[in-house]
């Protein structure tokens, strides 16, 4: 049996990804992470799952975490778009230089392939409002970004020099069970959660702000054929290709919930682009559609996850 080692493997799309890949795909996994808090308990006591908990820095014995593993998720980050220019020059040794030190050991062990799930909506920055293709200018405006965009490049370079295999995802948003609830990522659960609650909608500027939202199912299935070996190219936009306004999924779950938020909208923030929705042909033409779940549809299993394990 094939080994997968899922680094930041307990957050929203690590647990998602877990349960496909043991449900669906006869694999070992290895979940890497800071702490076991509200990870599941059926995914803990699974005799295909090993926890090993750890802080990913530079320092760290990647040697041993990766010695005997296949694939390589590659799903962590010690930072979030929203506050990721506060302290820049730590950032960059956390997430660009550890992920050297880790490519570095992947290459000592024969790792057969690293996937890395990067963020399409950090890395190109600005636009102007089009649909953002693969081979668009990037120029991020966060540090989140600009650390996506070098792992990117790390991996690139590594293939070069090591002959390892890669992946990249550029990521829009994905929503769904198991995302944070908390208003740090993951606006639609948040909005969800605090609408369910009768709680304040924080809204930064005046809510036309434009994203691409892909709802969590649909994500991984996309992630899974991407790492196969059947994948002609090494990077990928993943996304709904549908752009919505904050202001439109607030409409939006008010009708799926029949419920009324209660909105405050508040100065705007310099790192949120105005318009962010990705051009999915590529991964389209090769694999077929994205999108197999409407935002209605997402709203309300969304909901129900929430009503049922976080209420």
């Amino acid at each position: 049996m094939k080994r997968i080692l899922i680094l930041g493997g307990t957050g929203f799309i690590g647990i998602n990804l877990t349960y496909y890949l043991l449900h669906h795909l006869e694999y070992q996994v290895t979940i890497f992470g800071r702490s076991l808090k509200n990870y599941p308990l059926d995914l803990q006591k699974s005799s295909r799952v090993k926890f090993i908990r750890g802080e990913f820095g530079p320092n760290y014995d990647f040697d041993g975490l990766v010695a005997g593993q296949n694939i390589i998720f590659h799903l962590i980050s010690t930072t979030v778009p929203t506050t990721s220019n506060k302290n820049i020059a730590k950032e960059i040794i956390d997430n660009i230089e550890s992920t050297s030190v880790l490519l570095e050991a992947c290459a000592r062990h024969h790792v057969e392939k690293v996937v890395f799930i990067s963020s399409g909506g950090t890395v190109y920055g600005i636009t102007d409002g089009i649909k953002i293709s693969e081979n668009m200018p990037t120029n991020p405006i966060t540090s989140y970004g600009l650390q996506k965009l070098s792992i990117e490049k790390l991996l690139f370079l590594y293939s070069q020099m090591r002959e390892q295999d890669y992946r990249i995802i550029r990521l829009a948003n994905p929503y769904g069970p198991y995302q944070k609830v908390n208003g740090i990522q993951g606006v639609i659960s948040t909005f969800i959660y605090n609408i369910l609650h009768q709680k304040e909608l924080v809204v930064y500027g005046d809510g036309n702000i434009i994203r691409d939202y892909l709802y969590i199912d649909d994500a991984i299935q996309a992630i899974i054929r991407i790492f196969s070996d059947t994948a002609k190219e090494k990077l990928y936009n993943v996304g709904s290709g549908i752009g919505l306004s904050i202001n439109e999924i607030i409409t939006s779950i008010e009708k799926c919930l029949n419920l009324n938020a209660k909105v405050k909208y508040v100065e705007g923030r310099k790192v949120d682009v105005p318009s962010n929705v990705l051009d999915v042909r590529k991964y389209e033409q090769e694999f077929g559609k994205i999108c197999f779940t409407s935002f209605q549809e997402g709203i309300k299993k969304t909901a129900d996850f929430i009503y049922k394990y976080q209420l």
